[in-house]
């Protein structure tokens, strides 16, 4: 068969290309914007790019084409020419469900937030553990090296966004994917550009919810009211929570001093207390307890920074167990896991001065990464950096809530270049301590010269942010 994808340089439709090729189809595609790193790890698979939409491309007489969600109508002349002349084409989540997952033991990873960071977790434990599975997840785990890959194992980790499938099809990505093991990690308002509030969010999270099988898991955090919303309007899956105590929902405040261990000679349950599901109990900053219904089963002790990526670890450690990947193995695999590209990524140290990558966009993702860096450097002085570049961003939906996400910095630094709302105003509640700058090169002078040894520059975007990390490095080694 031979694909021609439209929109192939986004990280999902670059992996649907790569899964593609790799079971035998040929494949090509076009793109806006074609560079690297996507163009050169889709040239080496032996996929040929073309740069824009042109209508010429119906030349290449493929047996289907493959739209990606960027594209939209009246703006890709390629797209108007397919359907003037009725040619075949379907969404890049249909053409894999039917292509790749149809046989597949399919493990979905869904949420707000995690979703990548967990996929990345769990395709490695099953990998640690010889299961040799398939993925398509939306970054780089370090672990493999690429961004998807398909196999002969009867498994496929798949991150499962919400987000829309394509201009035709306005349902979720993930009601396609029919998964046999579901992680639903956490569900807040996002993507204000195609959702009007959580309620519409939450009834994607059903339609997903009702795909799964009685003889499947869904395993869901148990700290979310809007996920326990969503179980209640229908759920015919064992579930399996994480994360806390039946009850210690997100909203109300949950206990500030984690439970002690129980002594010698019990089996390592806790004391006075009786968890149902999976907990996590902090051991330091980079170590942590894994609990099964209050039972010892092990402990983390890993690289990785924050609760919430214990709580992903949580996720992955149960939904692997499904598969059938023993607790222990789980735990120990995970301290080899390293984590995928863009997350808290230490992109250079220059004069004591150490520059970081993150992919945060989201406040409550914005403030659960300055969290995680904080108990790392502790006294350390940290620096954040934010471009608000998605959709919802850009709409100004969240500007109410950047300061309370942004106070765990030191000093705020925002780029608001191509955003038409009053960012300086919406940020005016941290007073001297945030900085607005709307020309690139001098927002990189001005963190340039704040920044001093020992300090720590946290920088925030779902983009590239115009290489202002490679940029900052330069300058900050260039003297005053």
């Amino acid at each position: 068969m031979h694909l021609h994808i439209l929109g192939i340089c986004g990280t999902f439709m670059g992996g649907i290309a790569v899964v593609a090729r790799q079971a035998g189809h040929r494949v090509t595609g076009c793109d806006a914007d074609v560079y690297p790193p996507m163009s050169t790890q889709l040239e080496a698979q032996g996929i040929e790019l073309i740069e824009g939409y042109g209508a010429d491309q119906v030349g290449l007489d493929p047996d289907v084409y493959v739209i990606g969600n960027v594209v939209t109508r009246g703006r890709q002349p390629l797209m108007e020419a397919i359907l003037d002349r009725g040619l075949p084409y379907t969404s890049g989540p249909q053409w894999l469900a039917e292509h790749v997952l149809r046989d597949k033991w399919v493990l979905a990873v869904a949420g707000t937030h995690g979703k990548t960071t967990t996929s990345g977790m769990l395709a490695w434990i099953l990998e640690d553990a010889g299961l040799d599975p398939g993925y398509l997840v939306g970054g780089v785990p370090r672990n493999f090296g690429v961004s998807a890959r398909l196999t002969a194992s009867p498994f496929f980790v798949i991150e499962a966004d919400e987000y829309d499938t394509a201009f035709f099809d306005k349902r979720s990505k993930f009601v396609h994917y029919r998964p046999r093991t579901a992680v639903l990690n956490n569900l807040e308002y996002d993507h204000a550009d195609i959702f009007p509030d959580l309620a519409a969010i939450e009834t994607q999270f059903h339609h997903l919810v009702r795909t799964v099988p009685a003889s499947g898991l869904i395993v869901a955090n148990g700290r979310e009211a809007s996920l326990e919303r969503v179980l209640a309007r229908g759920c015919w899956t064992p579930v399996e929570r994480f994360g806390s105590p039946s009850g210690n929902l997100r909203g109300r405040t949950p206990s500030p001093n984690p439970p002690p261990l129980a002594g010698e000679g019990d089996n390592g349950s806790l004391r006075d207390a009786a968890f149902n599901g999976w907990q996590a109990v902090e051991r330091g900053p980079n170590a942590f307890d894994v609990l099964l219904d209050g039972q010892m089963q092990g402990r983390v002790e890993w690289e990785l920074l924050g609760e919430h990526n214990r709580l992903n670890a949580l996720a992955a450690i149960a939904a692997a167990r499904h598969a059938g990947v023993p607790v222990q193995a789980a735990i120990a695999a995970l301290g080899r896991f390293r984590n995928v590209k863009r997350r808290l990524e230490v992109r250079g140290e220059v004069k004591g001065i150490t520059v970081y990558d993150d992919f945060a966009h989201h406040p409550t993702a914005i403030e659960t990464t300055l969290a995680g860096l904080r108990g790392k450097v502790d006294g350390g002085r940290i620096l954040a950096v934010l471009e608000p570049r998605s959709n919802t961003m850009k709409l100004g939906t969240m500007k109410a809530q950047l300061p309370g996400s942004l106070r765990g910095a030191d000093r705020v630094y925002c780029y608001a270049g191509g955003v038409d709302w009053d960012v300086a105003g919406a940020l005016a509640p941290l007073g001297a301590t945030a900085a607005v700058h709307r020309d690139l090169d001098a927002l990189v002078e001005a963190i340039a010269r704040e920044a001093r040894k020992g300090d720590h520059v946290l920088i925030m975007s779902n983009g590239g942010f115009g290489g202002i990390h490679d940029k900052l490095l330069a300058r900050l080694g260039g003297g005053d």
